[in-house]
């Protein structure tokens, strides 16, 4: 009988623990992360990882992330917004860039010679968001907008130090605002995903591409290029963004715990991260014993004033379209980036 009672206990005990782990992840809210950058890139390593881990802590255990980085079933970039809106995904980083014509109001702050820094375009995003960007996301919930350090001219074959050196080269571009800028310098711009640049580099499809250093870095541009040109003409901006849906539907603590970790919180945070992501980039061209070149500030009014008309022509085609304030985002642009950047 001892035995008997003994057996019912183990077996209510082993009952007690299954029905305990079945409810445990019952309560678990599964989120995927995707992103169009290898797992390997300092975006993963140095914000999404880091952003999702603390989001698991945070919530002790009741929320788990799943990343799926480039070459994943998630992975591909111009399909980032589509997924996290139909919900495919729950959670994305992408380029407001990609598809084109996608974003036209947050990549306003892609126009040449508009900002220098990470930091000041990052916290220019987020000032305009509420007023001037919201409309254009709508069914996800933004949780950070930035954009990288003022990007460089990097070319293989040909060391480009003025506009006239720019006419014909075959250019990777990111953005409409960029192929703009580029067409109005004499390139020919080539939309092209950042996975692909190095192998058409190195066939000679293409001549060159802009990219900030961390690019260079992280895609290994150092190796196929020779020619680097600090003409910080531009910025590529980038999007965080959740499933509207999804996030509504989550217990009002979590919700809470991701708004904590989101918003202005995250996007301060951006300038000091690509400072650090930059510095490697120019490391291992300096290395590899690459020639960089800089704009002086003679060439960088040249360059400003030789591009002022077709800024004028890209704020028309967007009132054109629709966007009748266009204008005034890009005055209000370079009004915030002025305050942060002290100008």
């Amino acid at each position: 009988m001892h035995m008997i009672k003994r057996a019912i206990t183990a077996s209510l005990l082993i009952v007690s623990i299954v029905i305990s782990t079945a409810t445990f992840a019952a309560d678990t809210i599964e989120l995927k992360m995707s992103h169009f950058l290898p797992s390997t890139y300092p975006v993963q390593r140095d914000f999404l990882e880091p952003w999702a881990r603390e989001l698991e802590a945070r919530t002790n255990g009741r929320v788990k992330v799943q990343i799926f980085p480039a070459g994943s079933s998630f992975g591909h970039v111009a399909k980032q917004m589509d997924q996290v809106r139909a919900g495919v995904v729950d959670i994305a980083h992408g380029l407001t860039g990609i598809p084109r014509g996608r974003l036209p109001r947050t990549s306003i702050i892609d126009l040449p010679f508009l900002v220098q820094t990470s930091d000041a375009a990052s916290r220019t995003l987020w000032k305009l968001y509420p007023k001037y960007l919201k409309s254009e996301y709508r069914g996800v919930k933004v949780l950070a907008l930035h954009a990288h350090n003022a990007g460089l001219i990097h070319t293989r074959d040909k060391k480009v130090t003025s506009i006239d050196d720019l006419k014909g080269l075959r250019l990777r571009t990111p953005s409409l605002a960029i192929s703009m800028m580029l067409e109005e310098l004499g390139a020919s711009p080539v939309g092209m995903p950042p996975t692909q640049v190095y192998e058409n580099l190195e066939k000679g499809v293409i001549d060159g591409t802009v990219f900030p250093w961390d690019a260079v870095n992280g895609f290994k541009l150092y190796e196929p290029l020779n020619y680097h040109l600090d003409a910080r003409a531009y910025t590529t901006s980038f999007f965080f963004v959740m499933n509207e849906r999804k996030y509504n539907a989550l217990p009002a603590d979590i919700r809470q715990v991701i708004d904590e970790m989101s918003g202005e919180a995250l996007v301060n945070k951006f300038g000091d991260w690509w400072n650090q992501w930059d510095q490697p980039g120019l490391d291992a061209a300096m290395k590899k014993g690459n020639e960089v070149s800089k704009l002086t500030a003679e060439q960088r009014t040249q360059w400003r004033e030789r591009l002022a008309p077709a800024i004028e022509r890209y704020l028309v085609d967007l009132e054109k379209k629709g966007i009748k304030d266009a204008r005034e985002i890009y005055r209000k642009a370079q009004e915030y980036v002025a305050e942060v950047e002290g100008k």
